[in-house]
């Protein structure tokens, strides 16, 4: 892709367009934005491997189909006669893992599986690649809201952060996102750093980790503010359910601050705010969800 903005591309950029500040500026609150990655941010064609019981045979699965089937992978169903591998290297999940690059190959320009497929999804139109909390992550990175992505992937956050990079180079972001953390929790140090030193949590409970570390880490940074707000994007069933679970803790925790989940799944954009006594949700369209959680600052 040329480097060279289109009329589309200044769209992109941003150009007049002003940054806005978070809805809460005044109080001292800013707007925390988390976001899974895959089928969110964007669509990328990153194959899963499914293995036949018995003679190993693979078929090749998408994330999406992924978070709609794996429940029922090897019980009912479609891919009842399939199984998973865990080994990083051979198994299910290895195109979604960082692999060795010899220094002599990233010298010949060698790039990580991630980049290399963030890179190809930017060949196909827009409506190919961009997820349903694309605007949102835009607008995220414009404004320069702190920004965490927390994402099952297992590749290292840096390769994270040059994938995203490429959206950047290509002029499809105004700059780099102003980062707070970045999780990808089937990475092994990420695991040990989220507390599960034996690799025996599932990716839910690692998201839910991932969730409360990012809050504490943001607390941290830019310090206690009752009218800090937080908003999280998913598509994954079980996700939603735990990172909710988990949200209305920090709810209990942290109760003069708004907690929201963005859920994602099948396209649509379905916002929860959090209360300790259940969720309040509405549909958002696309061109109304582009400050996530802050639309509601039109009404005030």
């Amino acid at each position: 892709m040329s480097d060279s903005p289109s009329k589309k591309g200044q769209l992109e950029l941003g150009i007049g367009r002003a940054p806005e500040k978070d809805r809460n500026f005044h109080l001292g609150g800013r707007s925390f934005y988390f976001f899974d990655f895959d089928d969110n941010i964007a669509f990328l064609t990153t194959p899963l491997i499914l293995f036949r019981k018995g003679d190993r045979r693979e078929v090749q699965i998408s994330s999406g189909d992924f978070a709609k089937y794996h429940q029922a992978i090897g019980k009912t169903g479609l891919y009842a006669d399939y199984e998973l591998d865990f080994c990083d290297h051979t198994g299910t999940f290895r195109n979604f893992r960082d692999v060795h690059i010899e220094e002599v190959e990233k010298l010949q320009g060698k790039k990580q599986i991630f980049v290399q497929d963030v890179a190809s999804a930017l060949g196909f139109p827009d409506f190919h690649w961009k997820g349903p909390s694309w605007e949102c992550f835009y607008h995220a990175a414009f404004n320069q809201r702190p920004l965490s992505v927390i994402t099952a992937r297992g590749h290292h956050p840096e390769t994270l952060k040059e994938g995203i990079r490429v959206f950047v180079r290509n002029k499809l972001l105004p700059l780099e996102p102003n980062y707070l953390s970045v999780y990808p929790v089937s990475h092994k140090q990420t695991r040990i750093d989220l507390g599960d030193h034996t690799f025996t949590e599932g990716t839910a409970e690692l998201k839910q980790r991932a969730i409360r570390a990012s809050v504490e880490k943001a607390i941290e940074v830019y310090g206690y503010n009752a009218h800090h707000r937080f908003g999280m994007s998913d598509d994954d069933p079980k996700n939603i359910q735990l990172m909710v679970e988990e949200m209305t803790r920090l709810k209990a925790r942290f109760p003069e601050m708004s907690f929201f989940m963005i859920e994602t799944q099948h396209g649509t954009f379905v916002k929860h705010e959090v209360h300790l006594n259940g969720l309040r949700g509405e549909k958002i369209d696309t061109l109304s969800q582009l400050p996530l959680f802050e639309e509601d600052r039109r009404k005030s």
